[in-house]
């Protein structure tokens, strides 16, 4: 199954998502979770807003608990955290 985590920011997080960075990215390289795509929201002016992950996994609740653990999420970064389940349909006719 796939998942998309949707994850905005309290405002003013530059300098502590900064601060947390290195240990974030340790824990997704280090993940069993497959990320099939992830990255940071930034809006037009170039603010980073919030993260963004596409997941593959065999159950919610897995991606749950390794989202909630993200050191961003923690750390108080992360406003909201919301996780949906995701059918790819880009292909099918």
């Amino acid at each position: 199954m796939q998942f998309i985590v949707y994850c905005l920011d309290h405002s003013q997080m530059a300098e502590r998502r900064r601060a947390h960075f290195e240990e974030h990215k340790a824990r997704l390289q280090a993940s069993t979770l497959r990320a099939l795509i992830a990255g940071p929201l930034i809006e037009l002016d170039g603010t980073v807003s919030g993260s963004f992950f596409h997941y593959e996994s065999d159950d919610i609740e897995t991606v749950r608990r390794f989202v909630l653990d993200d050191p961003f999420n923690t750390a108080g970064i992360w406003k909201t955290v919301d996780i949906w389940r995701f059918e790819n349909r880009a292909d099918s006719h």
